[in-house]
This record gives C-alpha cells, structure tokens and sequence, in this order.
C-alpha cells in the first residue's frame, strides 16, 4: 500500500467521523481534500450527482446527513496502487426519516494527487436497498 495515500485516507476519515459525529469543523476534513475534489454519486440517490470542491462536498455531507442519521462501519479493508485506493466498507446507515437500519457494503475508488484527495466513486451493492430502507418512493 501506499503510504501517503493511506495515510491521507486514514486522516480524512478520521477527520469525516469527528465532523459528521461530534461537530468538528468542515476545514480539519477539508485539509486532506484537493481543492478541485470531486465526489461521484449515484444519480438514482437522494444525494446523486456530482459535487464538486470543498463547497460541492460540505454540500453532499449535508445532503447526506439529510437521509441518514447513523453510520458504522463493521469492517473496512484497503487495496492501495500508487495514488489510487479501493475502500471496501461494510456497515450499517439508520434512515433518518424511517428509522430502518440499512446492512450493507460498497466499494470506493479514491483518487489522489500530491498527497491530497482528488475524487470519490462510491459503487453501492444495492441502491434499490438504499431507496428502500429511505423510504424513497413509497
């Protein structure tokens, strides 16, 4: 594995949990964050889309925290190539309009460049699963 580019990761998720758990301010997540970030969502998602700089990813945080109340990771395991990594995450969401508990994984290759994060593409096992435990057309 890389080193810089795990070591970023690790940082930012840590940086992402104080944030999204304990209020912690956007710009300790943001240092590890290329100022031309951008994050790739599934467009069938409440949250899809692209979301572009660190203005574009406080806006996905926000929207996100707009349909889930709760996140757990149970596992998380990395494979690492120069200034790319594959993050696979198994956990849990609790849907903040319906209270369901969503189990499930997915995949994200992460991109880096000079040491910081230059894009997200999240690949979900199941987004039919996450419609549903949102509650999203029902």
């Amino acid at each position: 594995m890389t080193t810089d580019a795990m070591t970023t990761l690790r940082a930012f998720y840590a940086a992402e949990a104080a944030y999204l758990t304990e209020g912690a301010e956007f710009e300790e997540m943001a240092r590890y964050l290329a100022p031309d970030v951008v994050m790739h969502q599934a467009s069938s998602l409440p949250y899809g889309g692209q979301w572009h700089g660190h203005d574009g990813i406080r806006e996905f945080l926000t929207a996100m925290g707009d349909s889930w109340d709760g996140l757990w990771f149970d596992e998380q395991q990395f494979l690492s190539e120069g200034e790319r990594v594959v993050a696979y995450s198994r956990g849990r969401l609790r849907a903040r309009r319906t209270g369901r508990v969503l189990e499930t994984s997915l995949l994200q290759w992460i991109s880096f460049q000079d040491g910081l994060i230059t894009s997200f593409r999240p690949y979900y096992h199941d987004t039919a699963a996450v419609l549903a435990a949102l509650a999203v057309n029902a």
